[in-house]
């Protein structure tokens, strides 16, 4: 929209791609396609990528603001959001992330090493991340030997014992964050059948009648589940269960006799104050205990402030802004989940840093922004990141890493073989 701007991305990791790398499952690829159109866009004249910088850390945010017109915030939440009961730190509970960036090479999570010797785990959460870290405890070994899972995960997921997941949620079936796509893919999962109680479900056909679409189809997909008898072929060929519970909200991890490990979660029962999607979750005061040896926490991400001086939000863990314009920094714009909060998919998140760009060429027409004097970019930048020792990773090296990925992939009969320590990528390009 701009014939003259020229757009350099500065990136932690040597390679790119962040949740699209390491957020979306292994056994979702068609999700994956969207790196088509990022790598055209990489590959033009006037876009530059400058992988392994730590922005905050190698570079300030203050000196890309010297280097540039206007600097775009968009590194999203790479925290998650803590449950803050007692015995959340105890072995054997992770946050739903964290399991996600071990099965999927994020380097940070590549130790994360998940005990799977139970048979019971328990995911606290009722969003699409809930259901895919169940799907992927619970998937056949042969759906996921085709997919770009990494090595080191296949082999624990191979030797797993976990053949029960319950995914636990404060709300009700009206509340779940979870889609429908998500929803019928896991009813549908081969070898492992759906648990659902009718009871959770009485008079919620009436309640869901002038419900939006979406939420109707997601309720009527859970009532069916709940009410079909499966066929006795089904239970017996499936060896591994799942289900929903309701309106249950952690209390405490529940030690085991040692103290050193999870054995379970006590939660307690909730009653709903107001309904939909405003609905409050409000303990009535009964209790019960849930056993289990895993504790997947899947309560949702969040961003935290690159550098003290920076304007943020630390109670919505968000850059303050208006329309993608940092508050009170002129020149200083935010883009994605560190712009509204980490919620939304993939397409969400597009739509939004159009918004934003949107306000940089507004901010460019009105003259808000002083382009009279030209910036030197990352002629700037890189002088300052050399007398720091760090060496950054160019688009094209970035190609030589996935040309290594994907032979090695094609070696093992899956898509890619990611390489997940950063030390080996900058070995694979010389570095």
């Amino acid at each position: 929209h701009h014939d003259r701007a020229q757009v350099d991305i500065y990136e932690k990791l040597p390679v790119p791609f962040g949740l699209v790398r390491f957020g979306v499952a292994p056994d979702h690829p068609e999700v994956k396609n969207v790196i088509n159109t990022f790598t055209q866009t990489a590959r033009s004249e006037r876009c530059s990528y400058y992988g392994n910088v730590a922005v905050g850390k190698d570079v300030t945010v203050g000196e890309l603001q010297q280097a540039y017109h206007a600097v775009v915030l968009s590194y999203g939440a790479e925290d998650n959001r803590v449950l803050g009961i007692p015995g959340e730190n105890l072995a054997g509970v992770h946050s739903a992330r964290a399991f996600v960036g071990w099965y999927n090479g994020l380097p940070e999570n590549q130790h994360l090493k998940p005990d799977l010797s139970c048979e019971t785990a328990l995911v606290l959460g009722h969003g699409n991340v809930a259901l895919d870290v169940a799907r992927i405890l619970l998937s056949p070994l042969d759906l996921l030997r085709r997919t770009d899972i990494t090595a080191s995960s296949l082999a624990a997921l191979a030797c797993s014992k976990v053949k029960r997941v319950w995914l636990v949620g404060r709300r009700g079936p009206l509340q779940v964050a979870f889609t429908i796509k998500e929803l019928r893919e896991m009813i549908n999962l081969p070898g492992a059948r759906p648990v659902l109680d009718p009871a959770d479900f009485t008079g919620l056909g009436d309640a869901v009648k002038d419900a939006p679409r979406p939420r109707k189809r997601l309720t009527e997909l859970m009532i069916k589940t709940a009410l079909e008898k499966p066929a006795e072929k089904t239970v017996a060929a499936a060896a591994r269960e799942w289900g929903l519970r309701f309106q249950r909200s952690p209390q405490e991890v529940l030690p085991t006799a040692d103290g050193t490990r999870a054995r379970g979660v006590r939660v307690a029962l909730t009653r709903l104050e107001g309904s939909g999607d405003s609905a409050k979750a409000v303990p009535t005061g009964e209790v019960e205990e849930l056993e289990c040896g895993l504790v997947l926490s899947s309560i949702g991400y969040r961003s935290l402030p690159l550098e003290p001086a920076l304007p943020f939000d630390p109670q919505h863990g968000v850059i303050p802004n208006s329309s993608g314009r940092v508050l009170g920094a002129p020149g200083l714009y935010c883009s994605g989940w560190v712009k509204r909060g980490p919620t939304g998919v993939i397409i969400t998140t597009m739509n939004d840093s159009f918004d934003t760009a949107q306000s940089v060429l507004e901010d460019l027409q009105a003259g808000v922004l002083d382009v009279s004097a030209p910036r030197e970019g990352f002629g700037a930048v890189g002088s300052i990141l050399r007398s720091r020792g760090v060496r950054p990773v160019s688009f094209s090296d970035w190609e030589k890493i996935d040309a290594v990925e994907v032979a090695r992939g094609k070696a093992a009969g899956k898509p890619r073989e990611k390489i997940v320590d950063p030390e080996e990528m900058l070995q694979v390009i010389g570095h």
